[in-house]
């Protein structure tokens, strides 16, 4: 096998089930619900109107500024993969623009996270399919590899398997390691049914504030009338 240019074609993903559950959930919960440790970076930013990110990972590594294995990715992916792009965080060359952008679509690719950048970003606004970037730029890729498909990858110190699921938001992107999904489920629902309580208690103006000065004073905060 030759490490650093190769192409997995099977893996598992996540269950379907659990994409829909995970779907309106807020990334914010999902990710105190795993001890906010394991965001993909607040450089990757929203570059479509609009709209939620959920699905299996098909996970990409590329040389910097090269999108050779991206288009590979973009030919095998199945309905609903969404294609995760370590490319180091170079955005000195685009990753990808608006024809691939149009083929992705038409695959039924629900979105991407790319540790890179992109150029025609008007075209991705106006598609509106949900793609995270670290910014825009008009200088086109280079398509000689090498790369590697279907292989484990890392963005910001968080390690991404192939078929983990990626969840974003305007917020971000958290992963979601799909042999730990069911039991992370059931702790953000848990937090997003108590935020929606304390929302509602904020709003009603019961909210319990003593917390604040407890914390204030255990940590020795001197209080000066």
């Amino acid at each position: 096998m030759t490490y650093g240019f190769r192409v997995k074609l099977n893996w598992d993903r996540i269950a379907p089930e659990l994409v829909e559950s995970f779907r309106t959930l807020p990334v914010a919960n999902v990710s105190d619900s795993m001890s906010r440790i394991c965001a993909l970076g607040a450089n990757l930013r929203p570059m479509h109107r609009s709209g939620n990110l959920a699905g299996p990972a098909l996970t990409v590594r590329t040389r910097p500024g090269d999108n050779l294995m991206l288009h590979k990715a973009i030919d095998i992916a199945k309905p609903g993969d969404v294609i995760v792009v370590d490319a180091a965080g170079e955005t000195t060359n685009s990753l990808m623009g608006e024809l691939m952008l149009a083929h992705a679509i038409r695959r039924g690719v629900a979105g991407f996270v790319m540790n890179g950048a992109i150029r025609d970003a008007e075209a991705f606004l106006e598609r509106n399919l949900p793609v995270f970037a670290c910014g825009a730029t008009h200088r086109g890729p280079y398509r000689t590899g090498p790369g590697e498909i279907g292989f484990s990858i890392a963005i910001n110190g968080s390690v991404i398997e192939p078929g983990d699921l990626i969840l974003g938001d305007l917020d971000g992107v958290v992963s979601v390691p799909k042999a730990n999904a069911a039991e992370i489920l059931k702790a953000a629902i848990k937090k997003h049914e108590a935020e929606t309580r304390q929302m509602a208690e904020t709003e009603a103006g019961t909210v319990n504030r003593e917390w604040v000065d407890k914390a204030l004073q255990d940590a020795g905060c001197e209080f000066i009338a």
